[in-house]
């Protein structure tokens, strides 16, 4: 499978590098883009900060470009928190997308958004600040009205970033259920 990666808001962090080292171990074929060029942040709030100085559509357009390249061979779009919602929007407006794979995030879902039963798999911690419940609800709820065939996973006590070994969010166990579900998913894509 052809996998496109999105970094957090952290920015491209080693934890990122590392998840396209397992996907490649599993036999995939996986691009990480920086769509901080190089920035790296240790809070959250640093890297919002910066992700609002870019600006959504900057971010959105230096992602199209990274993908734009290798969308002709059909991609899973996948990413951490800012990079599920920057390949979110990827995903819905790809024709050729084969999954989508959404790692501690989510985006808003355009109206007029439609795909053809494309696979899309959640996982995100509960409760997750950053994707409430009721959030989580009408994500759902819109998604399969786009056409999605969607899948969500929930893992209590985990913090958002869970998967992130460097943050105070890390959890283990929830990181290896993660990866045994996610790794799943696409070998059936």
């Amino acid at each position: 499978m052809n996998i496109m990666l999105f970094h957090s808001t952290y920015g491209l962090r080693p934890a990122v590098l590392d998840a396209a080292a397992r996907l490649r171990d599993a036999g995939h074929e996986v691009w990480t883009p920086d769509l901080f060029e190089g920035r790296t942040f240790d809070t959250v709030e640093e890297g919002m900060a910066f992700n609002e100085e870019i600006g959504k559509d900057e971010l959105l357009k230096r992602a199209i470009l990274a993908a734009a390249p290798y969308s002709e061979r059909g991609l899973v779009y996948a990413g951490f928190s800012l990079g599920a919602s920057v390949a979110q929007t990827l995903a819905l407006g790809d024709e050729k997308a084969r999954g989508l794979l959404l790692l501690h995030g989510t985006s808003d879902i355009a109206e007029n958004a439609s795909v053809d039963e494309l696979p899309v798999q959640l996982h995100v911690a509960e409760p997750d600040p950053f994707e409430t419940d009721d959030w989580l609800s009408a994500w759902y709820l819109q998604m399969g009205k786009a056409g999605a065939d969607i899948e969500v996973y929930r893992y209590a006590g985990a913090g958002h970033l869970y998967t992130d070994p460097e943050l105070p969010d890390y959890d283990a166990e929830a990181t290896e259920a993660t990866w045994r579900v996610a790794l799943g998913f696409l070998e059936t894509l």
